[in-house]
C-alpha cells in the first residue's frame, strides 16, 4: 500500500529514506580533461536544490483523497476565492473559469518565489447542471439546509450533469492549462421524508447540487453516463494526471 496520508496533502507516512551505504562513493566529480560536457555531466547528477512540489488549492477531502490515492505528491493550500455562480449560465464554462480561479490564486502567492518554475498548482470546481428550457440551471455549493431541501427537490428523478473543471497553473506564469469532464448523474424519485432525513445527516454541506455520490447519496443514483465516478465525487484523476504532464511536472511527483 502506500501508506498514510500526511497532513500536508500526499507523502505517504513511513517510506525509507535514502543513505548512503558504509563506503559508497561520493559525488564524483568531472576528472581533468573532460572539459565543458563533463561539468554539464556532474551539473545533471548533483542536481538542482530547487524543490518541485505540486500545491492542490482546494481544501476538500474528496479531492485530497482521490489526488493521494493515485499516488501524487502534494501540498494542500485552500484558494478561498469567491463562487458564487449568480449569472452563470453554461456549466462548462463556469467549471472551468472557477478552477482556473482556484489555481491562479494560489499561484499568485508563490509567484516570484524561489521554487515557482518548479511548483504546479492544481484548482478544481464541480458544477451540478440541470437541463432548463433555456439552457442549464447550474447549482453550486448550498448556502444552508433549506437551500440543500431545495436543490434535492430539483434532483429527484432527474438526469443531470455533474462537470469539473481543472486547471493546472506553473507558479511562475509560463504554463497554465484548463480542461474540464461531464459525467450525467441519472437519479431515482426521492421521497420528501429522505430528503428530509439526508439534509438532517449533514452530508450535503460543501457540496455541490447538495449531495454526495461516495457518501449516502450513492442510494439516490441509478446510473453514471459518459463520465466517471472520481468527476462526480470532485476530481477526474486521469484528466487531472494528463494535465500536470503536459505542464511538466516529474514522474516522481505523479507517482510515477
Amino acid at each position: 500500500g502506500r501508506g498514510r496520508v500526511n497532513e500536508e496533502g500526499g507523502q505517504p507516512k513511513g517510506r525509507f529514506r535514502w543513505r548512503r551505504a558504509s563506503g559508497e562513493p561520493r559525488e564524483r566529480r568531472p576528472a581533468a580533461g573532460q572539459g565543458e560536457e563533463g561539468r554539464r555531466g556532474a551539473e545533471r547528477r548533483i542536481g538542482t536544490l530547487t524543490p518541485e512540489r505540486i500545491v492542490l488549492a482546494s481544501a476538500s477531502p474528496r479531492r485530497r483523497s482521490l489526488l493521494a490515492a493515485a499516488g501524487v505528491r502534494f501540498r494542500v493550500e485552500a484558494a478561498e476565492v469567491d463562487e458564487d455562480l449568480a449569472g452563470a449560465t453554461d456549466p462548462v464554462e463556469t467549471a472551468r473559469e472557477l478552477a482556473r480561479r482556484k489555481a491562479l490564486a494560489v499561484a499568485g502567492r508563490r509567484r516570484g518565489g524561489p521554487a515557482a518554475a518548479t511548483t504546479w498548482v492544481v484548482g478544481a470546481d464541480t458544477v451540478v447542471a440541470l437541463p432548463a428550457a433555456a439552457g442549464w440551471r447550474l447549482l453550486g455549493k448550498p448556502r444552508d439546509a433549506g437551500e440543500a431541501r431545495e436543490m434535492l427537490g430539483l434532483l429527484s428523478g432527474s438526469r443531470h450533469r455533474v462537470v469539473t473543471g481543472v486547471c493546472v497553473a506553473r507558479a511562475d506564469g509560463a504554463r497554465e492549462l484548463v480542461d474540464s469532464e461531464s459525467t450525467w448523474v441519472s437519479m431515482r424519485a426521492i421521497a420528501p421524508e429522505e430528503i428530509a432525513a439526508y439534509v438532517a445527516g449533514g452530508e450535503w454541506r460543501d457540496k455541490a447540487g447538495a449531495y454526495a455520490i461516495q457518501e449516502g447519496a450513492d442510494r439516490f443514483v441509478t446510473s453514471l453516463a459518459e463520465g466517471g465516478y472520481d468527476n462526480v465525487v470532485g476530481l477526474p484523476v486521469a484528466l487531472t494526471l494528463s494535465l500536470l504532464r503536459q505542464a511538466g511536472a516529474p514522474p516522481g511527483l505523479l507517482g510515477g
